[in-house]
């Protein structure tokens, strides 16, 4: 026959087009040796489009709905039933209709059938569009499946289904339906089968889920399932479920639901055998089809038939590994404050100067933890730091060293340096060795540094070609030794674990928590709490300039800055700011990946910030807020040397304590300038490439610039040698980036794909805290602003500010807020540093908090004990 009508095994695997994802699996599935698939045929896309391609009133509907947005529901509503209507008035074309009557007759007219919809935009293995078309169910006689397929056609226009394509950005005039006619089996039991365990992501945990009757009453939620969890042919777990009611099919069509009999309810659905069996059939369908499977089965006469399997697309991709041994993971982009997916450039630029072995996944890094792990000595660093960085993801990795068997122990090997310093300088040996260290040091490192960027500036702008990648991966070198030098690394520590060692004195000698938090206050050389104050002093300049501030109010051009000098104090304006993003423009959100965009590429960005300056504050705020943290800190030491002075061996313990707090102010604002460097250098590498890859689509080779962020380092170099690209790959990236963007990142995965999750152990809190991690001290109340992308902010002064997370480009809004509330950190992240040097109650590692936490609701910061109280 035409293309029309397909029968399963008549499809092949290009055809998605014309039968949709659901189609499209179950003509694979028939394919497979041994699995049974009740028979059936498509009726394509092809007949969909034949029976509207003419219909005008369908078309001018269409082009009413296509340019709405999700808030527009109650237009989508009424567009979309009119839409639904004139599908089920449109007559069926006669060789519609002859092509489906052939195919039924092949396979019985007399039996009952199961009319299913079939979208080309189902079932795919990145977006799963599941449950958006309907489905009828024992569906008899050659009218009533005619009458079914018109009622599937008109169920792409349902209001979910409409909205669903919206959020994830499918044109309805590129969305067709094929309709899945099956035979139907009446079994004794159905269910779901995920390969997968869907709650942990273990991909060795199979999970079954199975109830009687026909699978209807499982996905509709009518009925609670049985549940079996089978791992390597054993089965694990089972809980068994009560099962009151059921849905069947009618003799006479249709289904309907039955009370189940009393004695039957608790009874266990499948029995071991058949649970075995079953879980043997889903591997099989998961290995042909090359991922994990969520799968529909029936059971009838026991045979296991199985009626639909599609990718189960809300798995997180496991690190790659051809170990078979147990490894585990940890993120990068937790410890880093970039959870979000970085481009293939961005990643192939910071794997450049990492020392140890980096893992890609769902467009994130991970370092595999697990030789450290397995070490007695490197584990107990290990977890110290994470200690320090984010807790959350020290309790997963506890939970995987408590786990029996799971992590192999190894003799000691060479412990990593950078966490053995964090161990050592708990001790009061290692402060008392730095007391009488030069704090001249750290203006002699950074002015290093400085040198150093400028020298390479001057080296990399004569460069061009093949030469540029040389330059960048021989500047990496240094970029290397300036980031694991030693020196640096000791200065670096000097302050945080002078941090540490005053906050657990403190609190052993006079019962007083977190009080390292008010001793760094304002201290000096803290180059990312300096770029915020330094916003405030360009607000002061323009401040002065009405018509700027008027023109500040409506730019959209990134050239604004070339039209300033044309108004009254337009120069200045220019100057300031030029001034600004010469010294902290190369600074952006998720700054790590080389490929977003900075501050001196888009400064339109900071105009915001600027106003909201001018807005919230007086002239000369930014020396009045560093002052006031300055005397509110040397007050904070006065009181603590007081107090100690009046316990047994005072004297001893002042004289410590205020060695120790000269250690806080001199060295801890240092721990943000290695990376402020490492991100100017980056800057450069940036600004270098692009003028490469400007030249490539001068040269017709490249059609944007920004195609190259799509290419590793080493690709792209091979890019500009050979003059040629392959945008086959450049097109699968950017389809993969669009996926990774709406994965959630774990903290901790293993190799099987378990997603360990860490949890807050805290007691006696409120019945209604929110528990996170107290890294900034302080109890303040005001008005939740939730706000995920910096450049959304509107902030008035005393707004709390709530995020997924922070990096040092978010400080400038710092100086506006009261408060502090992230997804994600620990206590020595850069959130929390800003944070606790401007004085800002801050608690970090809330899990959710974006979507706990409404915009504009009232709340209250605990940074003492580390929780959020909703008011």
């Amino acid at each position: 026959m035409t293309s029309l009508v397909l029968g399963f095994q008549e499809m092949k695997k290009t055809q998605l087009l014309h039968v949709g994802g659901k189609g499209l699996n179950l003509g694979e599935l028939s394919k497979i040796q041994g699995i049974q698939v009740p028979d059936g045929f498509c009726v394509t896309t092809d007949a969909y489009q034949k029976s509207l391609e003419q219909n005008e009133t369908f078309r001018s509907l269409l082009d009413q709905l296509t340019p709405l947005k999700v808030e527009d529901r109650d237009l989508i509503r009424e567009i979309s039933k009119k839409i639904r209507q004139v599908i089920m008035d449109a007559k069926i074309p006669s060789d519609v209709v002859t092509a489906v009557v052939h195919y039924l007759s092949q396979f019985g007219e007399e039996h009952a059938y199961a009319v299913r919809s079939s979208a080309t935009a189902e079932d795919l293995p990145y977006a799963s569009f599941a449950g958006q078309q309907d489905t009828y169910l024992n569906v008899i006689g050659r009218e009533e499946i005619l009458r079914h397929i018109s009622r599937c056609w008109a169920s792409l226009f349902t209001d979910r289904a409409v909205i669903y394509r919206i959020q994830n950005g499918f044109d309805h005039r590129q969305v067709y339906l094929s309709v899945v006619i099956q035979r139907m089996v009446f079994p004794q039991a159905s269910g779901i089968l995920f390969t997968a365990d869907p709650i942990t992501s273990n991909r060795k945990v199979l999970s079954i889920d199975a109830s009687f009757g026909l699978g209807e009453a499982l996905v509709s939620g009518l009925v609670s399932a049985d549940c079996y969890k089978v791992k390597e042919e054993k089965i694990v777990e089972k809980m068994i479920a009560t099962k009151k009611l059921a849905i069947y099919g009618r003799k006479e069509g249709g289904t309907e639901t039955l009370q189940i009999d009393s004695d039957q309810q608790n009874m266990q659905t499948l029995t071991e055998d058949q649970i075995i069996e079953l879980a043997r059939i889903g591997r099989q369908i998961e290995a042909y089809f090359g991922c994990p499977q969520d799968i529909e089965w029936c059971l009838v006469d026991d045979i296991f038939y199985i009626v639909q399997s599609r990718p189960i697309t809300t798995l997180y991709p496991v690190p790659g590994t051809d170990d078979q041994d147990n490894r585990v993971y940890v993120s990068i982009g937790h410890v880093q404050m970039m959870t979000e997916p970085i481009l293939p450039l961005g990643i192939s630029i910071f794997q450049l100067h990492h020392n140890q072995s980096l893992s890609q996944a769902g467009g994130r890094l991970f370092m595999d933890q697990t030789d450290n792990l397995a070490s007695p000595v490197n584990r107990k660093n290990l977890l110290n730091s994470m200690e320090q960085s984010d807790p959350l993801i020290k309790d997963a990795l506890m939970t995987l060293v408590d786990r029996e068997g799971f992590i192999k122990s190894l003799p000691d090997g060479n412990e990593v340096q950078s966490l053995r310093k964090i161990n050592e300088g708990m001790s009061w040996e290692f402060l008392e060795q730095n007391l009488q260290k030069d704090p001249t040091i750290v203006y002699d490192l950074i002015k290093s540094s400085e040198t150093s960027v400028e020298e390479l500036k001057q080296n990399i702008q004569v460069k061009s070609g093949l030469d540029v990648f040389d330059c960048i991966q021989e500047d990496y070198q240094q970029l290397k030794k300036n980031l694991f030098n030693p020196q640096i690394m000791d200065t670096i520590m000097i302050g945080i674990n002078a941090s540490t060692w005053i906050n657990k004195k403190m609190e052993e000698w006079l019962g007083e928590k977190n009080v390292a938090d008010t001793l760094s206050l304002s201290v000096p050389n803290n180059i990312t709490s300096e770029m915020g104050l330094a916003l405030m002093d360009v607000a002061d300049v323009i401040r002065p300039f009405p018509e700027v501030i008027h023109f500040l109010q409506h730019v959209q051009d990134d050239n604004f800055l070339n039209e300033l000098v044309k108004l009254d104090g337009g120069q200045e304006t220019q100057d300031t700011i030029n001034a600004y993003l010469n010294k902290y423009g190369m600074r952006c959100p998720g700054e790590i990946d080389i490929t977003k965009t900075r501050w001196s590429e888009k400064p339109t960005i900071l105009i915001p910030m600027i106003l909201s300056n001018i807005k919230n504050f007086e002239p000369n705020a930014s020396k009045q807020k560093f002052e006031q943290g300055r005397l509110e800190a040397l007050k904070k030491e006065q009181e603590l040397l007081d107090r100690l002075q009046q316990l047994p061996d005072g004297k001893r313990k002042a004289s410590m304590t205020k060695q120790v707090i000269s250690l806080i102010r001199n060295f801890i604002g240092y721990r943000e300038y290695p990376k402020y460097s490492m991100i100017n250098r980056y800057f450069v590498y940036k600004q270098a490439l692009m003028k490469e890859a400007e030249q490539l689509v001068d040269t017709n080779v490249i059609r944007e610039r920004e195609d190259v962020y799509y290419l590793s380092l080493d690709e792209f170099r091979e890019t500009v040698r050979t003059k040629k690209i392959d945008y086959e790959t450049i097109n699968k990236r950017k389809d993969e980036y669009k996926l990774y963007e709406n994965l959630t990142p774990p903290r901790v995965i293993t190799s099987d794909g378990e997603i360990i999750v860490g949890k807050f152990k805290r007691e006696n809190l409120p019945a209604d805290a929110i528990i996170g991690l107290p890294v900034s001290t302080g109890i303040v109340e005001g008005r939740a602003r939730v706000i995920l992308n910096m450049e959304d902010a509107d902030l008035e002064d005393g707004d709390i500010l709530v995020t997924s997370f922070t990096d040092p480009s978010w400080t400038p809004l710092f100086v506006s807020i009261k408060g502090l509330v992230t997804e994600v950190g620990g206590l020595m992240t850069h959130g929390a540093v800003i944070a606790r040097e401007y004085g800002l109650p801050a608690v970090v590692g809330v899990e959710n908090a974006t979507k706990l936490i409404k915009d504009g609701q009232h709340i209250r910061i605990n940074g003492i004990d580390g929780y959020i109280q909703k008011l």
